[in-house]
């Protein structure tokens, strides 16, 4: 598990087959073989720490596939964080680093009042789990949503994750990974099987009858 707060950005300094090589742009304390680590918010095991410093993992071809990191060149900017420690703060908000899908950057700029907002697409699919003022990761970082749109939602930066993510250099139609909030993916699993399953026949008289009441 994760928090959505990026401990640090790093770039790609390779791929190979189905492997990354990561180059952090911090010192990364203490690797241990196996660890997970949060790529872009994608959860990748680590394999093992290179002579040079650099960190290379294993990636599925579907974790390729489905996220952007099968589409990232030698040089760009990715997010890491290190899996939460139990018994460390919660700043964000759970994250569990399976990506649901991919967006789109529609827009990113400084509004009159200030803030910088970022606009994603939102796919249909997706649509239902995202809430204004609810949580979302983007690239891995813990955001909350200020406007959902017909096809997309906003997010505002603050200066923080402006300065110590990567997200601000993801320009206009670069694709982001897109995490929704967890408790949302019950609900909705909860609605949807509600739905489709046929109507009880039990009813609080049947309940009293039957001496439960």
């Amino acid at each position: 598990m994760f928090t959505g707060l990026v401990e640090m950005t790093g770039t790609l300094a390779g791929c190979s087959g189905e492997h990354l090589r990561i180059r952090p742009g911090r010192v990364f304390a203490d690797p241990v073989f196996g660890e997970s680590v949060a790529v872009n918010g994608c959860c990748l095991t680590l394999e093992r720490v290179l002579p040079n410093g650099e960190l290379e993992f294993f990636t599925m071809a579907e974790t390729l596939k489905r996220t952007n990191l099968g589409s990232l060149k030698k040089g760009d900017p990715v997010n890491m964080e290190r899996a939460l420690k139990a018994g460390a703060r919660l700043g964000g908000h759970i994250v569990s680093g399976h990506i649901d899908g991919t967006g789109e950057v529609l827009d990113f700029h400084r509004r009159p009042d200030g803030d910088y907002e970022l606009k994603i697409s939102l796919s249909e699919e997706l649509a239902p789990e995202v809430v204004a003022k609810g949580s979302i990761a983007i690239d891995g970082v813990s955001l909350t949503v200020v406007e959902v749109g017909d096809g997309y939602f906003t997010v505002h930066l603050i200066p923080v994750t402006r300065d110590e993510t990567a997200l601000v250099q993801r320009s206009k139609g670069a694709a982001v990974n897109l995490e929704t909030d967890v408790l949302a993916k019950y609900v909705r699993r909860q609605l949807e099987y509600m739905q489709k399953s046929p109507k009880s026949e039990i009813t609080m008289d049947t309940l009293r009858e039957a001496g439960f009441l």
